[in-house]
């Protein structure tokens, strides 16, 4: 049976790429209904990783993280109200490590599944996927690595690769 569905995707910017001292400073989601939310995240006492050359992507400071940022117990919080049970990202493996960091921090339990955006591809679309990626990107003229605006070229991204009805287009079941 098809059904038509719309997932929620998350994207994190963080202090580095480095998979073992990094940590997440910026998270954004794409509701199914395309509606975005995003937000600072404070440093926990304990993150001290930096890297200058991340900055230079994502051009977050870290001063304007301490100033505007929120707790990471709001934002995971946050996340918990708002997300479906199942959400889905482009780079699971780092997007899984800067979760499970900012649910820890927070000494919360996420009440959703982080999944791969390949889990709602078939092989076809999969191989679509970069380069339609690129044509929205080129389309809506947004600003790349802000968390929000990558949840919202995710949610664009899928919305051409697979139309509403196809087989393709249901939720894996967890």
């Amino acid at each position: 049976m098809t059904t038509d569905i719309r997932p929620a995707f998350i994207d994190f910017e963080a202090s580095s790429l480095d998979l073992i001292a990094s940590y997440p400073i910026e998270v954004g989601i794409c509701m199914p209904d395309g509606t975005l939310h995003s937000w600072l995240i404070s440093p926990h006492v304990l993150w001290r990783d930096w890297s200058e050359s991340a900055e230079q992507i994502h051009g977050i400071s870290r001063d304007t993280l301490t100033l505007e940022g929120s707790a990471v117990s709001e934002v995971a919080e946050s996340l918990n109200r708002l997300l479906p049970d199942q959400v889905f990202c482009d780079a699971w493996t780092f997007d899984s490590f800067w979760l499970h960091r900012l649910f820890r921090a927070a000494r919360v339990r996420p009440a959703f599944q982080l999944e791969s955006v390949s889990m709602l591809l078939d092989s076809q679309q999969v191989r679509q996927w970069a380069g339609v990626r690129q044509q929205v990107i080129s389309e809506l003229g947004l600003p790349v690595h802000r968390a929000a605006n990558d949840a919202l070229i995710l949610h664009k991204t899928w919305e051409r690769i697979v139309p509403q009805g196809e087989p393709s287009a249901t939720l894996p079941q967890s």
